[in-house]
């Protein structure tokens, strides 16, 4: 299994090759929350286009809250399993109503990373992916959300096992990132899958880690 170190190098070598993102613009927590809820099982522009019309139609999240669960369907329905999405937004901003008392999870700024994650855990439908890319976007916190591109890639490099949970995975990488450097290091994985780590023909000839990858030493 890779270690610490290497994964450091890693981040050096993406940081090198496609510079360092920053996030200095954070969105509001609980538009994070729902954007990743509308993301899921769509593309990135049907997505946006989800929310945009979301919040159209409903300008604050109590509108939303009042709103029967058809309503909100419909709206959604751009990005699919519009049913699903509607009753998981209505669960969750009834959910934070009831415990906080207002429709806001500015708190979880300030609030420890264990605590935040729990916090969120509790609502239906909230999966790992789901708390960590709230976490990391809209928190800054050190929390390694992993989607398709990194779970391929780090598979290939022999981060990951074959096969293993989502819950597993995450934690495991949580483990062995450098604090600091969580959203460096999803970004420009991201960036990697894009445009050098395909699911099909790798180039692993022009990546910048196949010093680290096993499955790239073994093509090269």
């Amino acid at each position: 299994m890779p270690s610490a170190d290497e994964l450091r190098y890693i981040t050096q070598n993406l940081e090198r090759t496609f510079g360092v993102p920053n996030n200095d613009e954070p969105p509001e927590v609980l538009a994070m929350l729902i954007g990743v809820i509308l993301s899921q099982a769509t593309t990135n522009a049907n997505s946006r286009r989800t929310f945009a019309a979301l919040k159209q139609r409903f300008p604050v999240w109590d509108d939303a809250l009042n709103a029967p669960v058809q309503e909100i369907a419909d709206t959604i329905r751009l990005g699919g399993l519009a049913q699903q999405k509607a009753r998981v937004i209505k669960d969750l901003l009834q959910r934070i109503k009831d415990t906080r008392g207002e429709l806001s999870l500015e708190f979880l700024h300030k609030t420890p990373l264990p605590e935040a994650a729990a916090y969120l855990k509790q609502m239906r439908g909230i999966g790992p992916k789901t708390i960590a890319c709230t976490l990391l976007f809209a928190c800054k916190k050190d929390v390694f959300p992993l989607d398709t591109h990194i779970f391929r890639i780090l598979r290939r490099a022999g981060f990951l096992p074959a096969k293993g949970t989502d819950a597993q995975a995450h934690a495991l990488m949580d483990a062995l990132i450098l604090a600091g450097k969580f959203y460096s290091l999803h970004i420009n994985l991201i960036n990697l899958g894009r445009a050098i780590c395909h699911p099909q023909n790798p180039r692993c000839t022009r990546c910048p880690i196949v010093e680290y990858c096993e499955y790239g030493q073994n093509v090269v």
